[in-house]
């Protein structure tokens, strides 16, 4: 069975390089019969909106803007990010709005990564050796999973992987087998989900 491979997401959030809160004037029109309901934002809240995400160092949820920002409810907060997403697209922006990990995040562009970690201090890379990625592959596809489970997968003992993974906050123990001596289960972690840029497990690479 071949896994596909995976790279980090590049994206890198750069403190250096700011969005501004430039915001135009909105065209208001008439709904024609039969016309999708247009939800109508106000500019000060796509401010908000925009200001919340840029001062969040990790993905903030839908909730927590919500409630930092004012917004009213779920409809008006889409309206808001789409509004902004539309703007970045038009304008050319090197920032985007990605939905990572439960939550939004203003990140800059993967093709700016490379040009900003030359200038800018950015966030550092992800550096793992084949054995750690070959276990956390495993915990990630088949999560729950127990140690000898990955054991058995690898043909090797997993522990200190596991340990590794642990540490650098990708892995974390999710629960314990109900079985002899309740070994642990192992699961990835919201960090993770971070890292590469996934908005769930489900959005997981497909096995061929």
């Amino acid at each position: 069975m071949r896994k596909q491979s995976w790279n980090p997401d590049p994206r890198r959030r750069s403190y250096a390089v700011r969005p501004g809160l430039k915001v135009g004037k909105s065209n208001s029109h008439r709904k024609r019969p039969g016309a999708e309901k247009v939800v109508t934002v106000d500019l000060s809240r796509i401010a908000r909106v925009e200001a919340a995400l840029f001062l969040a160092d990790e993905p903030i949820s839908a909730r927590k803007l919500l409630q930092v920002t004012g917004v009213s409810n779920n409809e008006i907060l889409t309206g808001a990010l789409q509004s902004l997403r539309n703007r970045y697209e038009a304008e050319g922006s090197p920032f985007q709005i990605h939905e990572i990990a439960g939550g939004y995040q203003l990140l800059t562009r993967p093709q700016y990564h490379r040009w900003l970690s030359r200038h800018f201090h950015t966030a550092d890379q992800l550096k793992l050796t084949s054995a750690a990625m070959e276990t956390l592959s495993i915990v990630a596809y088949r999560q729950p999973i127990t140690r000898a489970e990955v054991d058995q997968l690898r043909g090797v003992q997993s522990q200190e992987m596991l340990n590794q993974l642990i540490e650098r906050g990708l892995v974390k123990v999710t629960g314990r087998q109900e079985s002899l001596g309740r070994p642990a289960l192992y699961g990835t972690s919201r960090q993770f989900l971070q890292v590469f840029g996934l908005k769930s497990i489900h959005d997981l690479p497909l096995i061929d």
